[in-house]
């Protein structure tokens, strides 16, 4: 009897394998991914596993297992971005075209007096907004950071945030805005699982602006906050699609001031998100697909919308970082990285990552 030929498999069925075996068996440690109510490794609970059997059975001849049903869909939200140099001086028109009339401003001591915030206090002024300044936020931030920002923010009841400064300054400030509108809530209330309790987030947040003026996280367009929990020593951080910047002004100038070693730190932060969301799992290739549109998660897998900003993101960061951390006077490589960064915050914010992005390649931001 003739042996069986073995026909081996091709390069992209093993690196679908590969993926599946990290998604199923060692779930990503990033803290994106960390709230079971909003990304793909949910699964249903028993018992309403076993209510949807039991209907499924009433109504099939061959009853179907709803987790292992491959999603169909998908959907993609991201911020509304303004790019272009100069573009921060806007922001004051911003908020008055939104009606707002107490906008808290939050910073760190080293954005504080740059130019950035220069123009920020100047549009602000030139509208007669009405405005308080928060400079306390620290480089990757604690818990206990997190908490004296809120406790500082919800005395003076804003109707809006301004967030000037890196990706810190950004998720601070995203928190900041989510417990000054839930002010009685716990802490750890929205904290992704198992390190907090990952509860839905079932309203509206005040509108929040983000000027970012480093070229790396691209938390402007991102529905996630990330921070360190002290008590666990652990990163982890709030993922829910209502954290996103109502918009991100992208403004070159505003990279401008950032040394050679954070271009090239920042830098890596693209080209990790570029890359992993580029080369995630299919969106149709996950599984449970959800039974209500409303718990389609955030980070869902790539798709074709997500996958042209993840190249071209990509091929920018393989282009003109080089250029960004040779030559500190190569405007232009610079604002190619705000955009790349821009561009990449789309990707990964919708498509996900995985495999490496449990690691921390960049320094503070």
């Amino acid at each position: 009897m003739a042996s069986a030929i073995r026909v081996a498999p091709t390069k992209a069925a093993r690196a679908m394998s590969l993926l599946r075996t990290v998604q199923y068996t060692h779930p990503p440690s990033c803290p994106c991914h960390g709230n079971p109510s909003h990304h793909h490794h949910h699964k249903p609970s028993n018992s309403l596993l076993s209510h949807a059997k039991r209907n499924l059975q009433r109504n099939y001849a061959t009853p179907v297992d709803l987790s292992r049903q491959k999603e169909y869909a998908f959907e993609m939200a991201a911020s509304s971005i303004r790019f272009g140099p100069g573009v921060t001086k806007e922001v004051g028109m911003d908020f008055k075209n939104m009606g707002a009339k107490r906008v808290c401003v939050v910073t760190d001591s080293t954005v504080k007096h740059l130019n950035a915030m220069k123009q920020v206090q100047e549009g602000l002024d030139q509208e007669g907004i009405d405005y308080i300044v928060y400079d306390g936020v620290r480089v990757e931030p604690k818990d206990t950071s997190i908490k004296e920002a809120i406790a500082f923010a919800k005395p003076y009841q804003p109707d809006a945030f301004l967030a000037v400064g890196g990706g810190s300054v950004i998720d601070t400030a995203k928190l900041m805005n989510l417990y000054t509108c839930y002010p009685n809530a716990d802490f750890l209330d929205f904290v992704n699982a198992p390190l907090g309790k990952g509860l839905p987030i079932d309203k509206p947040l005040l509108p929040l602006i983000a000027v970012p003026t480093t070229a790396g996280t691209g938390s402007e367009t991102t529905g996630s906050a990330i921070f360190d929990l002290a008590s666990a020593r652990a990163k982890t951080g709030v993922a829910h699609r209502v954290l996103k910047p109502t918009l991100g002004i992208c403004d070159p100038l505003n990279t401008r001031t950032m040394p050679s070693a954070v271009h090239a730190s920042s830098g890596l932060d693209v080209l990790c998100h570029s890359l992993e969301s580029w080369t995630a799992i299919p969106y149709n290739e996950r599984m449970p697909r959800p039974q209500n549109p409303i718990n389609r998660p955030a980070y869902q897998g790539a798709n074709p919308i997500s996958d042209i900003f993840s190249l071209q993101a990509l091929r920018s960061t393989v282009k003109y970082l080089p250029r960004a951390v040779r030559d500190p006077d190569d405007h232009e490589a610079q604002s190619e990285m705000l955009l790349a960064a821009t561009l990449a915050g789309v990707g990964f914010g919708n498509a996900g990552v995985h495999l490496c992005h449990g690691n921390q390649l960049s320094s503070p931001t």
